[in-house]
């Protein structure tokens, strides 16, 4: 029989994806007593199904897996090295380039698949008796206070704690429960993703191509293989997800002007609807939201995954301080300063990250003409570059 008394934690995680996953390991070590709460079964989350998503990880993401013992759990077979990046505006035999030997690393980033993250997440909770992992169960509501924060499921338990956190996507149902609105920027737009096998190396190198109506994206992974995105009005996105295999793999090959040379798809076509979700306050009384319930990144720029995890980062490092010095982990005092030093971090790149979409999606002379120059000066502009390189490739925060 099931009481009505509340179960008692610390604090309760809502939502088990990368984010949510690896806060809990960042505060596995506290002694804290934590809740994760997730729809999907312990099964999916001990084996998550390919879903079409390669993560472009800066220096920072993979320092910060690597304290949470999440990287070495990765095979190595399955990481790749992005040594350089190009970036092509239609037409143009201009290009943008980046070279990791410009920042004097090896590397300018990695590539791994998103759900080798979630499952070498999920791995490191395995040991710690402090973190209950309750799944296939919903949040019905949640509400906090000034003492307390409860969460009501679906089985009809109530959990109390000191802090409720959200991790529950862009479109957090927590987020709207506890009040706090965000902003919309909807691109119209639609990412297919996928995988292809390709007749030459990539060379560990990236390519963006901007093209008009289109615009396609060349991720390496390991071996001759890449990870493909196509961004399309969202119009147009069911004929490219249905078109036939030879034809895609054509098409593909086509639009990169045969760089790689032949191509081929392995395994199925995903597609994503683009919504930039950027929430207008990352707490209130006892919440707090991380990953994409807080910043919803549009891909082009690479940053979401790694702005997520380090907003599970900086809450995790602010409650740690507050344990030290014998503050209240859901203190407004430990929130503002998670608040005000993730918005320092992620506002600046959400907004120059929409700019940049809007600029390379509009069709118009004048900003094909901006465009262009803006790659030319991407180049030559040598403080302009080395900010962007050093954006990828810092590694503290």
């Amino acid at each position: 029989m099931q009481t009505n008394t509340p179960a008692n934690y610390d604090v309760i995680i809502v939502g088990a994806g990368p984010a949510g996953l690896c806060f809990a390991r960042e505060l596995a070590g506290t002694g804290l007593k934590i809740a994760v709460i997730e729809k999907l079964s312990e099964k999916v989350l001990a084996n998550p199904p390919q879903d079409g998503r390669d993560i472009a990880l800066t220096h920072l993401s993979e320092k910060i897996l690597r304290e949470l013992d999440i990287w070495p759990r990765i095979p190595k077979s399955e990481i790749s090295l992005l040594k350089e990046a190009k970036i092509l505006n239609g037409a143009s035999p201009y290009v943008l380039h980046f070279d990791c030997r410009e920042t004097g690393k090896d590397t300018l980033g990695f590539m791994v698949s998103n759900h080798l993250i979630r499952k070498a997440a999920y791995e490191t909770l395995a040991d710690f008796s402090n973190i209950d992992l309750m799944t296939k169960v919903e949040v019905t509501s949640t509400a906090t206070n000034s003492t307390s924060g409860i969460v009501r499921l679906a089985n009809g338990k109530t959990l109390e704690c000191s802090l409720v956190v959200a991790a529950d996507s862009r479109f957090s149902t927590i987020r709207r429960n506890q009040g706090i609105p965000a902003s919309m920027h909807d691109f119209s737009r639609v990412a297919i993703v996928c995988q292809m096998e390709h007749e030459k190396p990539h060379n560990e190198t990236a390519f963006e191509c901007f093209y008009y109506g289109q615009t396609l994206a060349i991720l390496p992974l390991p071996g001759n293989k890449s990870s493909i995105i196509i961004t399309l009005p969202a119009g147009a996105s069911e004929e490219v997800l249905n078109m036939e295999k030879s034809m895609f793999n054509k098409d593909i090959q086509q639009r990169f002007e045969n760089r790689l040379g032949k191509m081929k798809l392995i395994g199925k076509r995903y597609s994503y609807p683009l919504v930039a979700v950027y929430a207008n306050k990352f707490v209130t009384t006892r919440f707090a939201l991380i990953g994409d319930a807080a910043v919803g990144m549009h891909p082009v720029t690479a940053h979401g995954f790694n702005l997520g995890l380090r907003s599970a980062h900086t809450l995790a490092d602010e409650i740690k301080t507050a344990l030290n010095i014998g503050e209240d982990i859901g203190s407004s005092e430990m929130l503002e300063r998670y608040q005000s030093k993730h918005r320092r971090i992620s506002l600046p790149l959400y907004l120059a990250t929409n700019a940049i979409v809007d600029l390379y999606t509009t069709e118009i002379l004048p900003a094909r003409i901006v465009r262009d120059t803006m790659l030319r000066l991407g180049n030559h502009v040598l403080p302009v570059k080395r900010a962007i390189m050093n954006l990828l490739t810092e590694s503290h925060l």
